[in-house]
């Protein structure tokens, strides 16, 4: 795992990258790989690296090139089945001089170009310079695991790296907010598609690789997940469909042992983390060592369910507990490792429970992945519940009687669970997609959004639609129901945000992850399965349940899913309300013009009174830190406020 960064500068703008810019693009990156560093610069080409050394620990330098010194590589991730090109390629000529996978990339792209990351199994974003074409090629795997952001200016000029604070570095962009990324943010906890909250900077896309030849970007998409029904599928046995599902992931797991370095995994107790551990203990000679956090308070805490999975494969393991204060404490700093508003209170977690297994590994496998391929979130099942049971009531119930079954609910108080939960179905709203679905599960939905804007920011952000891009994905696959549709949609961007946060919190802590539910190869042949193995009836993740019987304890089998719980909501009503006063309520918060304070402060009392408003008010906060950082230029610790062997 390590840090990429890069200029290039088309001829006519005759400019030399200057290496003091280019050493800043690379070292604001060092969290990303302190064991290392280089540069190569020639003329108007600098690309800059750090290192997080994994594989080949003694070798492995880069900037690498190849034979002649004709193509330069800067590369973040692991590609697993490297190894399997090895002979081929030195049988056409290509000599060796390390054990990384890094090399055998180059070679790659020697032999077959940009078509070389077809070849590539594993999680990675790398850019290739080649001096004979004067190319410079951007690639990012297939589901997106690793990050890689660009800014493409005007005369041509080109800067790109694996987080957009080094992008900023390169001095050819400033921090800037992208109005038209706003309401994306406020819907859906972050920008969707190639868009990130500031202005010019974009993100290539998964799957994506990017051409840039003096001064013009091609991009262009390699790869995608099909959903579209299996004849194939359709005439297997389901015990055949499962048995090769298992075989696959398993097989997952075992490429993700590949490493010199000593590797453990993140233990939630939850069915995804503990078919890893499982699994991975059938592997490895040595105990696993497996790495827990949670927070004092019972209904965020799970340490019991991870705590039976360790002892049931005899694990090495620790667990951490995070207090309220070191949540905290810690959180304008994670916010600069995000470069963008911290989607999640479970991402401040994450990075705790890096930092303590930083103390013994240097990579974990993680269970990232499997909701959004197996239908683990109850939003899927509710919202088809809906959708159905919505068009029935409306066909059959007269509309005068529908109108008094809504407005008695509305009528309860504002706090009452009974409220909450009845104001979200069919019997308050229109059985349609747009409500039960893309507003039902937005943090701020689009009526709210008029009420929360000002007349300034509503300017600014004009009449964009904050659900195009999701509506625009559940439209275009080629899957024919709509779980699987949900799940497309979900896969291109929830997921994509979800790996975002795994990478930059683990990275914040100098240790690489990895997800063995995100191979290609099991992915695809998750989203070709029939429907019933993914969500059948209140099932989830059922190909997934049928694969651990009998392995994993029937406790962990049959719980209900919790997520990752963080009690924010509470604490902003506690002792921890002085957050929501600095950074939602304060003169400097609301003076930005952007909130109407009367809709804001009305929020913030409905919270205070029982509504459930805890996303809203945590993405206010995180958007007010993200502006103080990185707009407003408001200097941060630069070394986080943590005591791992304290809270362990």
């Amino acid at each position: 795992m390590c840090g990429i960064c890069g200029i290039v500068f088309p001829k006519r703008v005759e400019r030399r990258v200057n290496e003091a810019t280019l050493v800043q693009m690379r070292d604001v990156l060092t969290h990303r790989g302190p064991d290392d560093c280089g540069l190569f610069i020639e003329d108007g080409v600098g690309l800059g690296h750090r290192r997080l050394s994994i594989v080949d620990v003694a070798a492995g330098h880069q900037p690498m090139a190849n034979e002649d010194g004709s193509v330069q590589i800067v590369y973040n991730g692991e590609v697993y089945n490297h190894a399997d090109y090895r002979a081929e390629l030195e049988a056409r000529g290509h000599r060796y001089r390390t054990r990384c996978d890094t090399e055998t990339i180059i070679h790659l792209y020697e032999e077959r170009g940009a078509d070389c990351v077809h070849c590539l199994r594993g999680m990675f974003a790398f850019a290739i310079w080649d001096r004979r074409k004067e190319e410079l090629l951007l690639a990012r795997d297939r589901l997106g695991v690793k990050p890689l952001y660009y800014f493409h200016a005007d005369d041509g000029s080109l800067a790109f790296a694996s987080e957009i604070k080094s992008l900023f570095e390169s001095g050819l962009v400033k921090p800037e907010i992208n109005f038209a990324a706003l309401p994306d943010y406020l819907a859906n906890h972050a920008p969707s598609g190639e868009e990130t909250l500031f202005r010019g900077v974009k993100r290539l896309l998964p799957g994506h690789t990017l051409l840039w030849r003096d001064g013009r970007i091609e991009i262009r998409k390699y790869w995608d997940v099909d959903f579209a029904p299996s004849e194939e599928f359709a005439h297997r046995k389901e015990e055949d469909l499962i048995a090769a599902w298992f075989e696959l992931f398993r097989t997952s797991v075992r490429l993700r042992l590949m490493a010199d370095v000593p590797l453990g995994m993140f233990l939630s107790g939850g069915i995804d983390s503990s078919a890893i551990a499982a699994v991975m203990s059938g592997m490895v000679a040595e105990p696993i060592k497996t790495f827990s956090v949670a927070f004092a308070e019972r209904e965020a805490n799970e340490l019991h369910y991870a705590r039976l999975v360790a002892a049931k494969f005899k694990t090495d393991h620790h667990e951490i507990v995070v207090t309220p204060t070191q949540f905290f404490d810690a959180l304008p700093r994670l916010v600069w490792h995000e470069d963008e508003p911290i989607a999640h209170p479970s991402s401040v977690a994450l990075y705790f429970v890096s930092a303590l297994a930083e103390r013994h590994v240097k990579v974990v496998l993680t269970g990232e992945g499997s909701d959004e391929l197996l239908a683990g979130y109850g939003r899927y099942r509710k919202t088809i519940a809906n959708l159905a049971l919505g068009q029935r009531y409306h066909r059959s119930v007269p509309e005068r009687l529908r109108e008094a079954i809504r407005k008695r609910i509305e009528g309860l108080p504002v706090h009452s669970r009974t409220r909450q939960k009845l104001a979200r179905t069919f019997l308050c709203l229109p059985a349609e997609i747009e409500s039960i679905y893309f507003d039902n599960f937005a943090v701020f939905p689009r009526t709210m959004q008029q009420e929360l804007l000002t007349a300034h920011a509503k300017e600014a952000v004009g009449m964009l639609d904050p659900y195009a891009e999701i509506r625009r994905l559940v439209g275009k696959t080629e899957a024919q129901s709509l779980l699987h549709k949900l799940l497309y949609a979900d896969i291109k961007t929830y997921l994509h945000e979800l790996l975002m946060k795994q990478d930059q919190m683990s990275m914040a802590a100098s240790i690489e992850s990895r997800v063995p539910f995100l191979d290609y190869k099991l992915v695809e042949f998750t989203a070709r399965l029939p429907e019933r193995l993914k969500l059948r009836g209140w099932t989830t993740k059922y190909v997934l349940r049928r694969s651990m019987k009998g392995i994993l304890p029937e406790e962990i089998l049959s719980r209900r899913k919790m997520g990752f719980p963080v009690p924010v909501g509470q604490w902003f009503r506690g002792p921890f309300r002085h957050i929501v006063d600095e950074y939602v309520l304060s003169e400097r918060a609301l003076g930005r013009g952007l909130f109407e304070p009367d809709f804001v402060r009305r929020l913030v009392a409905e919270h205070e009174a029982g509504a459930n408003h805890e996303e809203r008010l945590w993405a206010l906060v995180n958007f007010e830190i993200w502006q103080r950082r990185f707009l407003d230029g408001e200097i941060v610790e630069k070394h986080l406020p943590v005591s791992v062997e304290a809270a362990a």
